[in-house]
């Protein structure tokens, strides 16, 4: 392995990991590493609406001109 984290979890999502560990034979490193990399395979983590940035055109600063404030 090229690198190692540190992550604090609550104790119920501990007991989930260990019982897992145990149940499946697989350590609860690998199990962490099989759901990161589940995550990274889904796409759910990216953010799809930004393929539209700088698709629209207009005036700059549109958010900053007087009128246009909701303060």
């Amino acid at each position: 392995m090229s690198h190692t984290i540190t992550v604090r979890i609550e104790h119920d999502l501990a007991a989930w990991l260990e019982r897992t560990a145990v149940e499946s034979g697989l350590s609860q490193g690998e199990i962490v590493r099989e759901q990161l990399r589940k995550a990274k395979a889904s796409g759910k983590g990216a953010k799809p609406y930004m393929s539209l940035a700088g698709a629209i055109s207009g005036p700059k600063g549109l958010s900053q001109r007087k009128g246009f404030s909701r303060t």
